[in-house]
């Protein structure tokens, strides 16, 4: 058995200290931290581990609002496209109103159809990662901001793939004129002195045409040319008329060598036929732009209301991220200090532990 002087034994103590707190220190600067297990401070590092968890729980709750705020805005530019359709289908009804020829009327119809087209196919490609805020069922959009899922909003998907739907805008008739055919042959035969053919279009008497003997089929051809909302032509055998405004019914007013009551048919009326119709669809388009803008509006507020709960989760996990930080990072400015008066004190101490040895071995000069 080795058996020390105190002297030594106390200076050995001393030197196992300071090594003992030169290795806390040396960690200490090494990891960045004053708390690394539950050894260090048990309170402090449950704490940490406690706001660290909830920090992170929150950071992958960011990546979800990132993507409601990208499917919001990918909902909102659609909605921006959309209006514009409506605006350009809206021009197309005044164009008709402005317009008194029916050819042109069922042509804006038809271009006013080609945009509502147009809108159900922008509003089916307005999806952002499989979610379409403009596609109705099964796209409500759920963000959720807080750990627990106690806390986040919906945002109800409209639907704007049926224009006839949440818009209301429903295609219009473009409407198809009239038709008739009549043989030359048969008309050139029906006419006799002081004879008429009556025209009627629609119910409604428009003209009488001068049907004496010898009116050939070019005669009646240029006298219904005449007759607004009325064309007719000849392949050399037949007469076709066609007529805008109605079915067509031409008679021939004497008897005597009649020509057989000719009728037309296949007339549709369109909805841009009538000055009515044009301002009611033209009412209709004020009230979807009504929706659209409203909407609009939903969606800005619920932007809002998720870019709002992004920047203050960001601030938050921040917070936590410091508070932790507080807990368990060390001051590395103070541990090099402590580390360079460390090193001091372990040249002292292995100095006096020089000198206590030294004292022990004066005791064998005695003897000498």
């Amino acid at each position: 058995m080795i058996h020390l002087s105190a002297a030594v034994r106390q200076n050995l103590l001393s030197l196992q200290g300071t090594a003992d707190l030169m290795s806390k220190t040396q960690n200490r600067l090494a990891t960045g931290l004053k708390v690394n297990s539950a050894l260090d401070n048990p309170n402090s590092f449950f704490t940490a581990s406690a706001l660290n968890n909830r920090a992170s729980d929150l950071s992958s709750l960011l990546d979800d609002m990132g993507q409601g705020v990208q499917t919001l805005k990918a909902a909102d530019d659609g909605i921006q496209a959309i209006t514009k359709l409506v605006e350009a289908a809206k021009g197309k009804a005044n164009q008709a109103l402005q317009s008194n020829k029916v050819a042109d009327r069922r042509r804006f119809a038809q271009e006013y159809n080609d945009l509502l087209t147009q809108i159900e196919d922008l509003a089916k490609d307005a999806g952002y990662k499989g979610k379409n805020l403009l596609a109705g069922t099964g796209n409500d959009l759920s963000v959720i901001f807080n750990e627990d899922g106690t806390s986040s909003v919906t945002i109800d998907a409209v639907d704007y793939t049926d224009t006839s739907g949440a818009l209301g805008l429903a295609d219009l008739t473009v409407g198809t004129s009239g038709t008739l055919t009549i043989s030359e042959a048969a008309l050139e035969a029906g006419d006799e002195s002081n004879d008429t053919l009556t025209v009627t279009v629609g119910g409604s008497n428009v003209a009488t045409i001068d049907y004496g003997v010898g009116t050939t089929s070019e005669d009646v051809i240029t006298a219904l040319n005449a007759i607004e909302g009325i064309t007719a032509s000849t392949d050399g055998t037949d007469i076709t008329v066609t007529s805008d405004n109605g079915n067509i019914v031409i008679d021939d007013s004497d008897t005597t060598a009649d020509l057989a009551t000719q009728t037309g048919t296949g007339y549709v009326e369109g909805t841009f036929d009538t000055d009515v119709s044009i301002s009611a669809s033209l009412e209709t388009l004020n009230g979807a732009l009504s929706t659209l803008r409203s909407q609009a509006s939903t969606f800005g507020t619920n932007l809002t209301v998720v870019e709002n709960r992004q920047n203050f989760t960001k601030r938050l996990i921040n917070t936590l991220e410091e508070g932790a930080g507080k807990l368990t990072l060390a001051d590395t400015n103070e541990e090099g200090a402590n580390l360079l008066a460390l090193q001091t004190r372990q040249q002292l101490a292995s100095t006096s532990l020089s000198f206590a040895s030294q004292a022990d071995q004066a005791v064998l000069r005695l003897f000498g």
